[in-house]
C-alpha cells in the first residue's frame, strides 16, 4: 500500500469573472464571434482568472501538512478541490482513504431541531453512520459542554454554543485524511484549548491532517511541512519554520530598495541561543540577536534599534544600543558596525518577530529597517495568556465557609472548628 495519503498533480483552476454586456456595441461582436466559432476575444481572455496554477504536492500517511498564504492566494479554492466540492480545470487529486473536512462547522444545522437531533443530522452530513454517532454521542455532548441544553432547539443557542456543538461533532470523526480550515478559534478560551488538544490527539492517532490557515502559530506547532501560495502558485515548500519565514519576508524587496539609496544599511541579523542559530525558544530562555550595519558613505551618530512584535506585528518591546548606554557611532564609508543584544524571552507561547532599525536619534532618521528581521517561536509549559509571561504559581488554595461551624478545605484535608464557649 502506498504511504501517500493525498496528492495533487499539476492542478489548475480557472474562473470566469463574468459576461456582462452594457451596450449593444459590446453585445453584437460577442454574439457574432460565437456564431462563427471564432477564438475568444482579448476582452474575454481578460475575464479569465486562474485561481490555481500548476499546484503539485503530496502528503504522507500520518503527516500534518499546512497551506498558508495571503487572502486571495488560492487557499480556499485548493480547499474546495481537496474537499471534492469542485473539480479542477486541469490536473488531478488522489486521496487514499476516508476524507473529512472541518470547514464550516455549523453547516447543515437546522434551527428548529434540538442539539441532540442536530448531532445526528450534522454527523450524517459529515459521513458518519448512525451507529458511529450513537456510540460517540456521550463523548460529543461532554466535549461541547452543552449537556444542560442538548434538548433545546439550537435557534435559542448563542453563536458560541452553536459553534461549540458543530466543532464537537466534527472533531469526533475518525477519517484517514482530515482537512482543517479556520475552525480552531471557536468558542471561549477554555473551549479553544480543548479544540487544540483534540487536534493533537487526532495527529497522534496517526491520521493525516491538512491545515489551511492564517494562524501561523497553529501551523508551526502542528505541521512538519507546509506550502506558501501566492497568486495561485506555490511560492515556497518545505519545513514549516522556513516557509513561514518566507511568508513573513514579503517586505524584503521594499526594504532592499530603500537601503540601496541610504548611507547605511542593515546587512545581517542572526538570532541564536547559547548553542548557535536558533528559531525555537522556551518561555524565559535567553536569546542573542546579532546585527551588522554597513556604511556606503559617512554615517554619523548611528544607533541600532531592536523591537519585538507579536504575530499581528504589534510592537510589544523596543530598545536601542544608544538607550542602553552604548552611545552612538560614526561610520566611515566601508566600515561595519556590529552589536549583539541579549534578551530574556519572558513571553507566552506564540510567534514573535524581532525588528531592527539603523537609526539616528537627533534627526529622527531611519537609515534602514528590517521589519521583520526574523521570526522566532516561543513555547511555554504553563497555560498563560496575554504577551508577557510572569511565571505565575498558586501558593495557597482553600475554600472557607463563613459561619459559626467554620470548615476549611485545603487540598484533600477538611478541618472543622467549633466556636469557643466562654
Amino acid at each position: 500500500m502506498s504511504d501517500i495519503a493525498l496528492r495533487m498533480e499539476h492542478v489548475y483552476k480557472k474562473f470566469r469573472k463574468g459576461e456582462m454586456y452594457n451596450s449593444l456595441r459590446d453585445l453584437i461582436p460577442a454574439l457574432t464571434g460565437k456564431m462563427f466559432q471564432q477564438q475568444e476575444l482579448d476582452s474575454t481572455n481578460k475575464r479569465d482568472f486562474w485561481a490555481l496554477q500548476d499546484i503539485s504536492f503530496e502528503v504522507k500517511q500520518g503527516e500534518a501538512f499546512g497551506i498558508i498564504g495571503h487572502n486571495g492566494a488560492g487557499k480556499s479554492t485548493a480547499l474546495k478541490i481537496l474537499s471534492k466540492i469542485m473539480n479542477p480545470t486541469k490536473g488531478r487529486m488522489i486521496v487514499n482513504g476516508r476524507l473529512a473536512a472541518l470547514i464550516e462547522v455549523t453547516a447543515g444545522f437546522h434551527q428548529d431541531l434540538t442539539g441532540r437531533e442536530n448531532i445526528f443530522l450534522h454527523g450524517m452530513i459529515l459521513g458518519m453512520t448512525k451507529q458511529e454517532i450513537e456510540s460517540k454521542f456521550d463523548q460529543i455532548v461532554e466535549f461541547s459542554g452543552l449537556a444542560e441544553f442538548i434538548d433545546t432547539p439550537v435557534k435559542r443557542y448563542s453563536s458560541g454554543m452553536f459553534a461549540r456543538l458543530g466543532f464537537s461533532v466534527a472533531a469526533h470523526i475518525n477519517p484517514d485524511v482530515l482537512i482543517v480550515d479556520e475552525v480552531l478559534s471557536v468558542g471561549d478560551y477554555v473551549f479553544q484549548r480543548k479544540c487544540i488538544e483534540r487536534m493533537r490527539e487526532v495527529i497522534h492517532s496517526g491520521a493525516t491532517v491538512l491545515f489551511v490557515s492564517h494562524n501561523l502559530k497553529n501551523v508551526a506547532e502542528f505541521c512538519q511541512r507546509c506550502i506558501l501560495l501566492e497568486h495561485g502558485k506555490i511560492a515556497s515548500e518545505g519545513p514549516s519554520n522556513e516557509v513561514i519565514s518566507a511568508y513573513l519576508e514579503g517586505t524584503r524587496s521594499e526594504r532592499e530598495g530603500h537601503s540601496q539609496s541610504s548611507p547605511a544599511s542593515i546587512t545581517k541579523v542572526t538570532v541564536r541561543d547559547a548553542n548557535g542559530k536558533c528559531e525555537r525558544f522556551a518561555s524565559g530562555q535567553k536569546a542573542w540577536i546579532d546585527i551588522e550595519v554597513t556604511a556606503r558613505a559617512r554615517c554619523p551618530k548611528l544607533a541600532v534599534v531592536l523591537a519585538i512584535t507579536d504575530e499581528q506585528f504589534q510592537n510589544i518591546f523596543d530598545t536601542s544600543s544608544e538607550r542602553l548606554g552604548c552611545g552612538n557611532v560614526t561610520l566611515e564609508e566601508g566600515e561595519v558596525f556590529k552589536c549583539s543584544f541579549e534578551v530574556s524571552l519572558n513571553l507566552v507561547s506564540g510567534i514573535y518577530h524581532p525588528a531592527v532599525w539603523a537609526y539616528r536619534y537627533d534627526t529622527q532618521t531611519a537609515y534602514d529597517r528590517w521589519e521583520p528581521a526574523a521570526t522566532i517561536y516561543v513555547n511555554s509549559d504553563i497555560d498563560v495568556r496575554g504577551t508577557v509571561n510572569c511565571f505565575p504559581a498558586v501558593t495557597q488554595h482553600e475554600v472557607a465557609i463563613a459561619d459559626a461551624n467554620l470548615a476549611v478545605v485545603s487540598g484533600s484535608a477538611v478541618t472543622k472548628t467549633k466556636p469557643q464557649v466562654d
